[in-house]
C-alpha cells in the first residue's frame, strides 16, 4: 500500500487505525468526487459518520494528518447507489430461462415463489446484500415483496437500505385501502436509522387506479418516495395503451377491471392518477409513447434503468437519448438475478459494475463521467438522498469505496465504469466494511 508522497518518490507505512470517534483523513492517488473534477493526491477528511472535507492532501493541516488511512494505488470514489433491486430473489438466479413472452415470465417466477419459505428468502436476501457490498454498492433501493423480513434483515448487513414495500392484490382480491394501511402499519413498527421503508404500487398491469391515487396522496402528505414498475414490457404497453395481448387476456381470466385499459400508454395512466411527481422513481420505462419522455420530465420523475435484465428479456433499444434530451434524471439498478442471463458453469452476482460495463457498450457514445453520475448521484437523487450518498462533499455521509487503478486523472471515470473486480476498501456510515490492508 502506498503512503505519503516524498521528493517525487514514494515510501510505504502502516496506516494506523483511528480511535473510534476521532477524524480519519482517508489518502488516494486519486479521489473522484462527482462534484468536482478529479483530485490527484486527494484526501478525504471524515468524523463521525459525515465526509467534513475533500481535496488535495497538501491543502490539510498537520491536525488533520493525526489518523491517516493512505489508501495507496487506488481511485476513492462515492459508494454506488443501487436505485432497484430485488434482493430476496438472488437465489433464483438462473432459474428461469430467458422467456419468449413477459407473462410466461411473471408465470414462471410466481411458480418458483410459492415453493419457497420464509427463510428461503432471508436466506436469499442476505446473499444479495453481500454480493452488493462485495462489487462497490452502499446504498440500495431495494424492493420488498416478503415484509415480514423486516427490520430483521436490515441488522445483518451494513448497507443503506431503503425498502420499497410492495402492494399488489390482483389475485386475492384485495382492497386497495387495505392494502395501504397494512404497509403504512408496517412503516410505523420499523425502526428509524440508517435503513427505512417506503412505498411501492408493483406496476399499472398489477394494480388499481385507486391504490395509484391513495399511494400518490399519502406519499405526498408523508415526503415518501414512491417507486413502480412501469412501461417494463411490450405486453404491458399493449395492454394498457391498446387492451390487447397476452396480458391483457391473462388479467382479464383472472378477473382484473380492466376499465383502465384503453386510455393511453402506461405513463399516462399514472399521470391521472397522479402519482407523476418529483419522488416518483418509474422502473424500467422501457416504451414510451410519444410525450413521455416529456411528461415525465415535467413532472421531475427519474427512472431506473436496468442493462443487464433489459438484454435478459431482449426488449427494443431502451430509449436513453429520448430521456436525456428531455432531461429525465436516469439512474441504474441491478433489477434481481431472475432477470440476468447465465451461461453454463457460470456465476452471476448482483453488480453495479457489471451494468455500467453493460450500459457503456450498449451506448457507446455516452460518455464515462455520465454513467458514473447515472449510479451514484442521479440514484441518490431518485431515492430522496440527493447530497447524501453518491458524491464525497462536505455533509455527505461517509459512504465511500475505493478500487485499484493506476489509471491517470483524466481517464478516471472510465477505468471505475470498466472495473471488473471487487473493491479494495468500503466503508458505510463511518465505519469500514471492507477495511484497507495494512502493509
Amino acid at each position: 500500500m502506498r503512503s505519503a508522497r516524498s521528493g517525487g518518490r514514494l515510501r510505504r507505512r502502516r496506516a494506523p487505525v483511528a480511535p473510534p470517534g476521532q477524524p480519519m483523513l482517508l489518502r488516494a492517488r486519486l479521489v473522484l468526487t462527482l462534484v468536482q473534477p478529479p483530485l490527484e493526491d486527494g484526501a478525504v477528511l471524515v468524523s463521525g459518520n459525515r465526509i467534513v472535507g475533500v481535496g488535495r492532501w497538501r491543502d490539510f493541516s498537520s491536525s488533520s494528518r493525526r489518523q491517516v488511512h493512505d489508501l495507496g494505488e487506488v481511485i476513492l470514489l462515492p459508494g454506488l447507489v443501487n436505485a432497484h433491486c430485488h434482493l430476496d430473489y438472488t437465489h433464483l438466479a438462473g432459474r428461469i430461462p430467458p422467456p419468449q413472452r413477459f407473462t410466461d415470465w411473471l408465470q414462471r417466477i410466481t411458480q418458483a415463489k410459492a415453493e419457497w419459505r420464509l427463510t428461503d428468502y432471508r436466506q436469499s436476501w442476505r446473499s444479495g446484500a453481500a454480493m452488493l457490498l462485495r462489487t462497490g454498492t452502499t446504498t440500495v433501493g431495494d424492493i420488498e415483496a416478503v415484509t415480514d423480513l423486516l427490520p430483521g434483515v436490515w441488522r445483518t448487513t451494513p448497507l443503506r437500505v431503503l425498502s420499497f414495500l410492495e402492494m399488489t392484490g390482483i389475485r386475492a382480491r384485495r382492497a386497495p385501502a387495505a392494502l395501504l394501511r397494512e404497509a403504512r402499519e408496517k412503516i410505523a413498527t420499523l425502526p428509524a436509522g440508517r435503513c427505512r421503508a417506503s412505498l411501492s404500487p408493483h406496476a399499472p398491469y398489477s394494480t388499481l387506479p385507486a391504490l395509484l391515487r391513495q399511494t400518490a396522496v399519502l406519499a405526498e402528505k408523508r415526503r415518501w418516495p414512491v417507486a413502480i414498475h412501469v412501461a417494463e414490457s411490450e405486453e404491458e404497453f399493449e395492454m394498457i395503451r391498446h387492451r390487447r395481448g397476452g396480458l391483457f387476456h391473462w388479467l382479464q381470466h383472472l378477473g382484473r377491471d380492466m376499465r383502465d385499459c384503453g386510455l393511453g400508454s402506461p405513463v399516462q395512466l399514472l399521470e391521472r392518477a397522479g402519482l407523476l411527481r418529483s419522488n416518483l422513481l418509474a422502473v424500467h420505462a422501457n416504451y414510451l409513447a410519444p410525450g413521455d419522455a416529456s411528461r415525465l420530465a415535467r413532472q421531475g420523475v427519474s427512472v431506473a434503468h436496468c442493462p443487464r435484465s433489459h438484454a435478459y428479456f431482449r426488449h427494443q433499444p431502451f430509449p436513453l437519448r429520448r430521456l436525456l434530451r428531455n432531461g429525465v434524471n436516469v439512474c441504474l439498478g441491478t433489477d434481481s438475478l431472475a432477470t440476468v442471463r447465465r451461461r453454463l458453469r457460470q456465476s452471476v452476482e448482483l453488480n453495479l459494475f457489471a451494468e455500467m460495463r453493460e450500459l457503456a457498450a450498449r451506448e457507446p457514445w455516452l460518455r464515462p463521467g455520465r454513467i458514473l453520475e447515472m449510479a451514484t448521484r442521479n440514484a441518490a437523487r431518485a431515492l430522496g438522498l440527493a447530497g447524501q450518498v453518491g458524491e464525497l462533499a462536505p455533509g455527505a455521509f461517509a459512504d465511500l469505496i475505493a478500487i485499484p487503478s493506476d489509471a491517470p486523472r483524466a481517464a478516471a471515470a472510465e477505468a471505475v465504469v470498466w472495473h471488473p473486480g471487487q473493491i479494495c476498501a468500503g466503508m458505510i456510515d463511518g465505519q469500514w466494511t471492507k477495511a484497507p490492508d495494512a502493509d
